[in-house]
């Protein structure tokens, strides 16, 4: 069951993620818009335009909302990490996808958009 009471709409989320990777030096940015209330969001992390991760939020092991990274991306792909995302992008519409280039961007995106 989902709990949708105190979750913030997502463009709350994305902006407050984009301002706060921005205030620590990084670079971020919209890669595309989604659903402004409920949307997923998607995050491509890198590091200096290296070393790509894909990280979404989830359910994970332990059964609480959290960041979690789909396994089928080749990580030092960028085509392919690209290709990934629009095409998860042509699957649902609502989506969000953002790419976030700072050391330690699975944290901030953690911090922001998992919930505890």
């Amino acid at each position: 069951p989902h709990r949708m009471s105190g979750r913030l709409p997502s463009a709350v989320l994305v902006t407050a993620l984009l301002r706060q990777v921005h205030d620590a030096g990084g670079s971020a940015m919209v890669l595309a818009k989604g659903d402004l209330q409920a949307g997923a969001i998607l995050i491509v992390a890198c590091e200096k335009g290296q070393g790509f991760k894909i990280l979404e939020r989830g359910v994970g092991p332990n059964g609480r909302v959290e960041l979690v990274s789909p396994h089928t991306v080749a990580v030092d792909d960028a085509d392919a990490v690209t290709a990934y995302w629009k095409h998860r992008r042509a699957r649902d519409p609502d989506l969000w996808v953002l790419e976030l280039d700072i050391p330690e961007a699975e944290r901030f995106a953690a911090e922001t958009i998992g919930e505890g």
